[in-house]
């Protein structure tokens, strides 16, 4: 660990960090001084990343909480607060995909989707502003996706309905807490590779993901977990004390609707 780090004294819960981009924003966050709550409904999971975290010299614990769930939402910062005083970071990373056709999709395709992805955010931000107004102090970040900004494929209106929602959320939130010195900001990534991009994917779907990627960035390439990573660092620092309210996209100059 590195004597001088941006995030020396605070704690961060990040949910959905099992895994993928959530695990990466933990692990980044970590490495820069912050007390890490990996959150996860998947606790197996969350504790071998609390574990890696702990292994390259960070602190963190894994919590298995649903977002969905306002006890276990209201478990998680309560927990939090009992462990560490504070929670000054909250990334609002879990969702949850049902991928199908408009006339195929179910209902509760549709809510499963909903309840995690948007109901979710809006649980864990409902609970954590208590704890941040009476700190007056507090960064949340809420990750959305270009497919709530006009870019969702066919197959994706429970996912781009949640995300599109989110990015609003977001909005709305940063003014009614702006007051009280806390930023809401949201980060739409475009495709970004993870070890979840290949195990959901046929050979040929997984090429096919990564050439139209390719081909609809104007950078040339799909993007990395880092690439959002270094956002979300920027985002919950005190360089970003001045910026709230924001939707920034992390998608290579994306042009298509791909």
């Amino acid at each position: 660990m590195r004597e001088t780090m941006k995030l020396t004294g605070k704690v961060a819960i990040v949910t959905g960090a099992a895994q993928g981009i959530g695990k990466a924003i933990a692990t980044k966050l970590a490495g820069e001084g912050a007390t890490i709550v990996v959150s996860d409904v998947n606790i197996e999971k969350a504790n071998q990343a609390a574990t890696e975290i702990k292994n390259q010299g960070g602190t963190a614990i894994a919590f298995k909480a649903d977002v969905a769930n306002r006890a276990d939402v209201q478990n998680l910062m309560k927990n939090t607060v009992e462990n560490f005083k504070a929670i000054h970071i909250l990334v609002n990373n879990a969702i949850i995909r049902r991928p199908a056709p408009l006339l195929e999709m179910t209902e509760e395709d549709w809510d499963v989707v909903l309840d995690v992805g948007l109901k979710g955010v809006f649980n864990c931000i409902q609970a954590v502003a208590s704890y941040m107004i009476e700190q007056h102090y507090g960064k949340i970040i809420n990750i959305s996706s270009v497919a709530g900004m006009g870019h969702g494929r066919v197959g994706q209106a429970n996912y781009a309905a949640a995300k599109g929602g989110v990015i609003q959320l977001t909005k709305v939130t940063a003014r009614e807490l702006g007051p009280y010195g806390i930023n809401v900001n949201s980060i739409a990534p475009g495709r970004i590779t993870t070890e979840l991009t290949a195990t959901r994917r046929s050979k040929e779907e997984l090429e096919r993901y990564l050439e139209v990627g390719k081909k609809a960035a104007v950078l040339g390439r799909l993007g990395e977990p880092e690439d959002v990573v270094n956002l979300a660092l920027f985002l919950v620092s005190d360089d970003a004390n001045f910026i709230t309210g924001q939707v920034i996209r992390t998608d290579g100059g994306r042009t298509d609707g791909m």
